[in-house]
């Protein structure tokens, strides 16, 4: 029987200056000394995590990874393969485990990037080879808690586990489930990506609706600081432009709707940060650098 990849007790048979053997089923497993708060002595039982690290010899580690074989949780993206997939970090010593790029998103852009956060389990392949598995649908409403109505309007910050044509699917790191509609979102998000957003609702289901957008008032605040770095570079801080300039022209020059702009001219017009005339708008003479 094979041992390699799955948690089991085992036997220290032997030992050197640094490391003990752990025997299994006839398999010797590399333990090194410094793992143990106490030393053993030969003939002892250990509990613990048997596998190949990546230098292909077998390791045995008494640290069990959350991550293992019947198990799942979040493992950290350390580096990725095009052809191959991504490498995340369980908690194995010497050894991080492969998502195959199977199980990735189609498009390369939107795979996990180093520090993401993938809800993995492990498996063995019938080369004894070890995979990370990401976490299915079951796995997702079995952790989400129902979340109360009056989670409308939080701020959150949650993990992407699921990207689909009708959006994108977050576990909040309160461990609620949350959804966000294409419309509230400026890119799509990576899976495994951490995002931070805002409840806009929460559907019968108690499952959150999320935005990534800013809201109004942080948009407006935005918006207004763009103005008056491009008044404080503008000859004479001076642009012509105002509030009864065409929204055609204000987009091409400002990359903002009318509405956008007006708000923006509103908030600094409010404190006394510009003056406006026909002809256009003007830093106030106490912000001129």
């Amino acid at each position: 029987m094979n041992v390699t990849g799955s948690e089991f007790t085992g036997m220290i048979i032997d030992e050197n200056k640094d490391n003990y053997f752990v025997q299994k089923e006839g398999q010797t497993f590399r333990l090194p000394k410094a793992e143990l708060e106490e030393e053993a002595a030969l003939g002892t039982a250990l509990h613990g995590f048997g596998y190949e690290d990546q230098e292909h010899h077998l390791r045995f580690t008494t640290r069990l990874p959350e991550a293992r074989p019947g198990h799942f949780a979040f493992g950290t993206v350390t580096a990725s393969r095009r052809d191959l997939g991504v490498f995340v970090d369980v908690g194995l010593p010497e050894k991080d485990i492969v998502v195959s790029l199977d199980e990735l998103p189609t498009m390369h852009e939107l795979w996990p990037k180093k520090g993401d956060r993938l809800m993995v389990t492990m498996r063995t392949d019938d080369k004894n080879r070890l995979w990370g598995e990401l976490a299915d649908e079951k796995i997702f409403s079995s952790l989400g808690k129902k979340a109360p109505e009056s989670m409308k309007n939080h701020d959150i910050t949650g993990t992407v586990y699921r990207l689909k044509l009708a959006g994108s699917y977050v576990l909040t790191d309160d461990y609620y489930l949350g959804y966000i509609h294409p419309s509230e979102r400026y890119q799509e998000p990576r899976l495994g990506e951490v995002v931070k957003g805002r409840v806009i609702g929460v559907n019968p289901y108690g499952v959150l609706n999320l935005s990534l957008k800013p809201r109004a008032y942080e948009t407006i605040n935005q918006d207004a600081e763009m103005l008056k770095v491009m008044l404080e570079q503008a000859n004479d801080h001076f642009l012509p432009f105002n509030d009864h300039s065409a929204p055609e022209d204000i987009q091409k020059h400002f990359a903002m709707s009318k509405g956008q702009f007006k708000r923006a001219l509103g908030h600094l017009l409010k404190n006394k940060e510009i003056t406006q005339n026909e002809n256009g708008i003007q830093l106030a003479d106490k912000t001129i650098k």
